[in-house]
């Protein structure tokens, strides 16, 4: 591809000149004079093909006539040549760069307004990547809270002993000062050591516990002012949100889970058999929709070798072979239906 100048000149930007067209520059500047069919003799080349390479030389300045003898030709050094080429680039260059100078002046005079707004929405919505710094935040917000923890947290026996622990020491001194403290877990927190332990300690100070057969996820809301929730690729850091419309839409949610809930009550008690029916029924509904055993383990909070076993103990006592005739069964014997 050739580079055309404004004053109609052109100089060869894309791929190489050709082996005709350096010969005969060489030529040229050999023997000082232009002479196509000398040169074509002399080189052993096609008198068309040395003729077309003069062309192009001409046209990219490589070969000029002289100043004082208009008549006579002469090649000029590639500097000379692609001087007034480079020239009129370099000031094209200039002039986009003045129009892009212009470009972001103008667009900095709206930055003030926009980082503001930007500010603003920073400090409604930050995500926090790291386990240590969750806790670290949780903790200064445990310190600072006044009136309110609503916590809800699915998993029920998936919770191991340390972090149990950590919930105890922080919500201790929340009790301890009369803040309120509500917490919603599955059903299968009651059969979970860990849990029974924390919730018995906790309930003696003043926490409040109920649990049901599914939730709508992970938060913890810090005086109905600030919100955590779990970030979407399974890693231990929190979405925290400050931006008082949504947290209070996260109140409500958690308003309407607790009033449904079953108040969290131990093994031996009534509200064992309860939760254990509740438990069993919400198994059923899940697979007589059609979900697979993973999905059912993940909406209860359950292991999937537990929910399994749940699984094979109730088409036992429905007398049922598949989970078909289990259906069957449990739709004939009203165990489907709503309480």
């Amino acid at each position: 591809m050739d580079l055309k100048g404004r004053n109609g000149g052109e100089f060869c930007r894309d791929g190489d000149p050709s082996e005709t067209e350096l010969a005969l520059y060489d030529w040229v500047l050999e023997h000082q004079e232009v002479d196509t069919e000398r040169a074509a003799a002399h080189l052993g080349l096609d008198p068309d093909a040395v003729r077309d390479a003069l062309d192009r030389l001409r046209r990219s300045g490589l070969v000029q006539r002289t100043a004082g003898d208009p008549a006579r030709e002469l090649a000029v050094g590639p500097e000379v040549a692609t001087g007034a080429h480079i020239a009129l680039l370099e000031q094209d260059i200039r002039e986009k760069q003045r129009q892009i100078a212009g470009i972001q002046a103008a667009a900095a005079r709206f930055a003030p307004a926009y980082q503001r707004h930007a500010a603003c929405g920073a400090r409604g919505v930050e995500v926090i990547s790291t386990l240590d710094e969750v806790r670290a935040l949780l903790n200064r917000l445990s310190l600072q809270c006044r009136d309110e923890v609503l916590s809800c947290q699915p998993g029920g026996g998936a919770r191991d002993h340390e972090p149990m622990e950590d919930a105890l020491a922080r919500d201790r001194p929340l009790l301890e000062r009369g803040v309120r403290l509500r917490t919603l877990y599955h059903h299968t927190a009651r059969f979970h050591g860990p849990s029974q332990v924390y919730v018995a300690a906790a309930s003696a100070l003043g926490g409040q516990y109920r649990t049901s057969h599914e939730l709508f996820g992970r938060i913890i809301i810090f005086d109905r002012e600030t919100a955590f929730l779990p970030t979407t690729d399974g890693a231990w850091g929190a979405v925290v949100i400050r931006e008082p419309n949504t947290v209070a839409f996260l109140c409500g949610l958690f308003e309407q889970k607790w009033e449904t809930a079953t108040p969290y009550a131990n093994a031996g008690d009534e509200g064992f058999a309860k939760v254990a029916g509740e438990l069993d029924r919400t198994i059923l509904q899940l697979l007589s929709a059609g979900l697979k055993d993973e999905s059912v383990a993940r909406r209860l909070g359950m292991a999937l070798r537990t929910t399994r076993r749940h699984i094979a103990d109730i088409m036992d006592q429905l007398g049922a072979e598949s989970r078909f005739q289990a259906g069957v069964a449990a739709a004939r014997s009203g165990l489907l239906d709503d309480s």
